[in-house]
This record gives C-alpha cells, structure tokens and sequence, in this order.
C-alpha cells in the first residue's frame, strides 16, 4: 500500500513537472514563430497575458504540487497555462501557415486557438480565484458566479468556433484566413451573443474578486492577509484587462500583471509572511499617486513657466523641478495618511494616535498616563491585549485587554537606559495589522518610554520620601540615644566625680587629683563622641576642603586615580548640594574600584547659571546587557531625586561606565 501511494505521488510529481516544461517551451516557440513571419503577416502584438500566463501558471503551480499534491488550485494553474500555451502556439501556427499559403490548415487551427483561451480564461480568471486560497468556494451561493462564467465563455467559444470569416475590407492580414466549421445561419445573431457573452464574462470576473473580499470580511486576520494577495493581484488584472479592451496601449500593463498572479497565489496558498501585503498596497499607491502628481505638477509648472518666460527653456525646466521638488514631501505623507485610513480605519494614522496620546498625558499622573498608553496602543495596534511592565516603578505592570502567553516584547529605551518593556498580544480581526504595528510602535513607543521613566521616577522619589523619613526618624532615635545612653551617662559620671573631688580635696589631696586625671581622660572621650556624632551629621572634609578640594582627595585615593576637571564657581553652592555631590562620588568611585576593571577614570564638575551637572566616566568592562539597579545606584539616583535632579546610570559592555548627574541649584537652594 505504501509503495502504490509512494508511486501515484510520483506520478502526480512528473505529471506536474511535464506541464511545468511543456507550457513554457510551447509559449517560446509560439514567440520564434512570430518572430519569423513576414513582416505583413506580423501582427501589431504577438505577446498577450495568455504568453505571461503560459511561462508563469504552470511553473507556480508545478511548485504548489511538490508541496500539497491533493490543491485542486495548483491543478488548475497548470492546466490554464499549459492551454494558454496551446492557445499562443496554435495561433502562431495559423498565421505561419496562411502565410505560406495553406489556408485550410489556417482555418482549423483556428479550433485549438479558441479552445484554448476559452479554457485558460475559465480556469484561471473565474474558477481560481473563487476557489483561492484554500481550494473551496466561500459558500455554496457562489455556484452562480462559477455557472455564470463559464456559460459566458462557452457562448463566446461556440461563437469563434461557428463565425463567419470578416470581410477582406479593413482585415489586417493580406488573405482571409477562412472558417472551414463556419454556420452562415448564425451570422445575424454573432454580435449580440458577443455583446451577451463578454459582459456575462466580466460580471463573473467581478464576481470572483468579490468572492475573495467576501472571504476577507469574514475571515481572522492572518486568513485576511492570506486572500489580500490574490485579491489585489486579480482586481488588479481585472482593472488592466478592462481599460487595455478600450486603450490598447494599456494591454502591456494586464499582460505584466498576469504574470504576478501565481506569485500572489503562491504566496497566499504556502501563507508566506515575510511581507505583508498591506505593505506593498501601501508603497504601491503613495509612489503611484506621487509619480502622478508629481508628473502633473512638474510638467505644468514646466508649460506655464514656458509662456511666461519664452525663451527660457532652462528658466523653465529648473522652475518646473524646484516647484514639484517642493511638493514631493508634504504630498508623501498627505498619501500616506489617506492610504493608512483605507487600510487601517479610524486608528490609521499613527500622528493621530501621538495626538492622542498627548492629550491624555496632559490630563493625569504618571500612573494615570501610563494606562491611557496601554489603552491608545491597543487601539492603534489592534490586538486582544497590550500591557506595560516597569522597572521598579508603582504599578510596575498595567494591561489594557489580555496579552495572553504569546507576546511580542519591545524594550523601553529612555535615553540609552531601559525602563521597561512593551508586551504586544495577538492580533485581534482587523484588515492588515502587521506592517501599520510597525509604525504605530515607531511613533508611540519613545511616549511609553518616557511615561514609564516618570513613572519610575514618581516610584522612586515616593520611596525616596518614605526613606527620608525612615531615616531621619532613625537619625532622631540613633541621636537621642547616643546623647542618652552615651553622652548623657558620660557627662552625669563626671558630674558626681567632679562632687567627689570637690569633696575630699582638704581631705585626701592625692585621691582629689586621681578624680581629676579620670575627669580628664572623660573629657577626652566626650570630646570624640561629639565629634563622631558631627562627622555623621556632614562630612568634615567638606567644611575643612571645600567640595572641589575634597572631591580631588577622593578622586586621588581612588584606584585607579581620576581625573578632576571643574568648570564654573563652586565656592558658594548650597549645603545639600554638596553633600549630595561628595556622596554620589563616593559611591560611584566605589564602583569604579570594586567592578569596573577601568585603567582610567575621570570627574567633571560643571556649573551653569542654576545646574550643576556632574560626570563620572571609566574606560572599564560597562554594563552587563541585563543589569538591575543594586543599594549603591539606587543611593545616588535618591540623592539626586533629593535634590530635584536626576541621575542617569549608562555604559554597553566593553565601553565603559557614565554617571551623569544634573541638580538644580535654585530648587537645591530652596530644599536646603
């Protein structure tokens, strides 16, 4: 059993790649044929959308066969381009064989000519695409559309099968090639069925692209970029087809599109996704409309710069090119707009949505702007969920809808610092989501970042808050019982050695002195703990040093040695400000020598009219790629949020390490 079902495939195979070769070497041999007829028997076009459909149909098809032999479509575009090929090659037999003479031969070949084209247009312009992309037709109403065309092209088969030969007057060869299966009975009706049949074969054409949109308001949104493929590809032949039967001179553009149709095909049957075809719809008509009106306005501009400056055709073209060069970008997004809210609806232009975006952040908190983001995304993105996760921020996760377990991440970048990240859910039913996200996330994805970062920063200056007031508390507790337990024992112990002393100096002058010594040695120690409690209070190199001064003293005990380098007057800053800057330069020297690995390591202090800006920079390893913020960096971004200001923490790996810091002084001033 095996081995029969192994050997039908193979058979199936090699009937599929007979086609495959067979279609495309007829259709060349039909194009050397022309080529070598008399220049008078040479028609004025000998390639038409049947010689595309005869290299391309067969050859798609052979491929959609290798992969799913059971496709009835794939059955269907070989058998249409193989009898396209026939249609050409017979054709081109009948002209080559009235010109030389044999006119009887001509005139039957006539019947393989229209056999052929009846079934090439059948199978490839009305039954595949009612059939694409999954080989069934949408619903069994659609019976009609399918009995509709090919009742139509039977009508006008049997025409060109039965017609009388047209009259030698106005006949573009110089013999008539003559009908040998001609019915005269018929002659008076050949019009009207013409008339009948072609407007029969057009309404079932329109019918089977309406088939594939029908499908497409119906279906999910990966089944909808699916039928987008074959619908663009056969409205678009259709169109070609239509406006070529009244321009000729269009009948190039249906032929070329013919030859996209298996693409198309293919692409939507094997569910090819490496590009969207809202994409290309997309950059198809804004280039279209800008080549357009571009042309229009270049090539007025260049006439009316004519009859106002004649003479001049220099004056002219450059005016022509600076006026149309002018309209190029505002046209290109004018365009582009229109084309997003074609394809996209309401939520199309991601400007839109940043307008959005901004009104509802002008309107709340950071946590109110973080939800009014998640909600403007989901909206814009057109999924089932969207949800935000913050670094270390209050909330740290707000969700709009259901992301569920299949998420797309994108990181919140805020000035080279992540922030955190952006989880897109799955699509939900619209036309075209893939290649308009893009966009959206381009243009919504900096205003997520910054919410999130003053969402964190909001985080982070409440705990800062709520460990100012811990610590001061502690501070409080810490003082009153280093002045209680210690301090107040020390001075009370000296109180009674002093009475002790007092009172038996007449008596026992030697003993008296003894009291004294210990009172002294007592001083001493009082005299440390005093001194330990001011140094907690501010470092005391500041009020010795001075900030520059004690930050070169740091800077020279660290490993390795840092380069200080001061910009602008640091005499007279604010207290705060100073204690801030020595601490955060501490701990950032701390870094440097305990996990930098640096070589050199440099301080810049800067001062501006009312910033003080603040770099630490080493050559050493960065940061690792996935970093959290430890005690250290998050001491210095609390005693810049202290302050009013703000420290940013960055470095890739390899690059080295930067801590920029930027403290306002007059909001310092103030909080000092």
């Amino acid at each position: 059993m095996a081995a029969g079902f192994t050997g039908r495939a193979a058979g199936v195979r090699s009937a599929a790649v007979a086609m495959a070769v067979l279609s495309p070497v007829l259709s060349v041999a039909a194009l050397l044929v022309w080529a070598a007829l008399p220049p008078e028997w040479t028609p004025e076009a000998t390639v038409s959308p049947q010689t595309a459909a005869g290299l391309t149909f067969p050859a798609v098809g052979a491929f959609l066969i290798f992969h799913r032999p059971r496709l009835n479509m794939a059955w269907l575009m070989c058998a249409g381009g193989l009898a396209a090929a026939v249609s050409d090659l017979s054709q081109a037999l009948m002209i080559r064989a009235a010109a030389d003479g044999d006119l009887l031969l001509a005139g039957y070949l006539r019947l393989p000519v229209a056999l052929g084209w009846a079934v090439c247009g059948a199978a490839l312009t009305m039954v595949l695409p009612l059939y694409s992309p999954d080989g069934r037709l949408p619903s069994p109403r659609w019976r009609f559309a399918l009995w509709l065309g090919l009742a139509a092209i039977t009508a006008d088969l049997l025409r060109r099968v039965f017609r009388m030969p047209p009259p030698a007057a106005g006949y573009p060869f110089p013999k008539v090639i003559p009908n040998p299966l001609q019915i005269p009975a018929l002659a008076p009706y050949a019009e009207t069925v013409s008339l009948i049949a072609w407007t029969g074969i057009y309404v079932s054409m329109a019918l089977a692209a309406l088939s594939l949109a029908s499908r497409m308001r119906r279906a999910d949104h990966v089944t909808r970029r699916q039928i987008g493929w074959p619908l663009l590809a056969f409205s678009g032949y259709i169109v070609f087809l239509v406006v070529g039967a009244y321009v000729p001179g269009f009948m190039w553009a249906a032929t070329c599109w013919a030859a996209l149709i298996p693409i198309a095909v293919a692409f939507s049957v094997m569910r090819y996704r490496l590009y969207g075809i809202d994409t290309v719809i997309s950059r198809a008509f804004v280039a279209a409309g800008v080549v357009v009106v571009i042309s229009a306005v270049y090539f007025g501009a260049g006439a009316l710069s004519s009859l106002l400056v004649s003479g001049y055709g220099q004056v002219a073209g450059v005016a022509a090119a600076l006026f149309a060069g002018a309209f190029f970008q505002p046209l290109r997004r004018a365009l582009q707009r229109a084309v997003d809210r074609l394809l996209y609806g309401a939520v199309g232009d991601p400007g839109v949505l940043a307008e959005r975006l901004t009104q509802a952040l002008r309107r709340g908190d950071p946590a109110e702007a973080l939800t009014s983001v998640v909600s403007v995304l989901r909206d814009g993105l057109a999924v089932e969920g969207v949800a935000v996760e913050v670094a270390d921020g209050e909330p740290r996760y707000v969700e709009s809808g259901r992301v569920g377990p299949e998420v797309r991440e994108v990181p919140l970048i805020w000035h080279g610092e992540r922030v955190g990240r952006l989880l897109v859910g799955p699509p939900g039913p619209r036309r075209f989501p893939a290649a308009h996200n893009e966009r959206v996330l381009a243009t919504l994805t900096p205003y997520a970042a910054d919410v999130a970062h003053a969402v964190r920063m909001a985080a982070d200056l409440q705990r800062s808050r709520e460990r100012i007031l811990t610590t001061r508390e502690e501070e409080r507790r810490r003082l009153r019982r280093d002045l209680h337990d210690g301090l107040g024992q020390t001075l009370s112990a000296m109180a009674m050695t002093i009475n002790m002393a007092r009172l038996s100096l007449k008596k026992s002058p030697e003993a008296a002195d003894e009291l004294l010594r210990e009172l002294h040695t007592g001083m001493g120690a009082v005299t440390g703990d005093i001194r330990e409690l001011v140094y907690g209070l501010r470092p005391p190199a500041l009020d010795d040093l001075g900030l520059v001064r004690a930050v070169g003293e740091l800077a020279g005990q660290s490993t390795p040695p840092a380069e200080v380098e001061v910009e602008g007057d640091l005499s007279e800053l604010p207290a705060a400000v100073e204690v801030a800057v020595y601490r955060i330069v501490q701990e950032a020297l701390t870094n440097v020598r305990r996990h930098a690995q640096a070589t050199t390591a440099r301080i810049v202090l800067q001062r501006e009219r009312s910033v003080l800006r603040v770099l630490i920079a080493d050559d050493g390893k960065g940061l690792p790629e996935e970093h959290r913020a430890g005690v250290g960096l998050g001491s210095m971004r609390e005693r810049a949020a202290e302050l009013g200001g703000i420290c940013v923490v960055n470095g890739e790996s390899g690059a080295g390490t930067r801590v920029e810091v930027m403290l306002p002084l007059l909001t310092a001033r103030e909080v000092a």
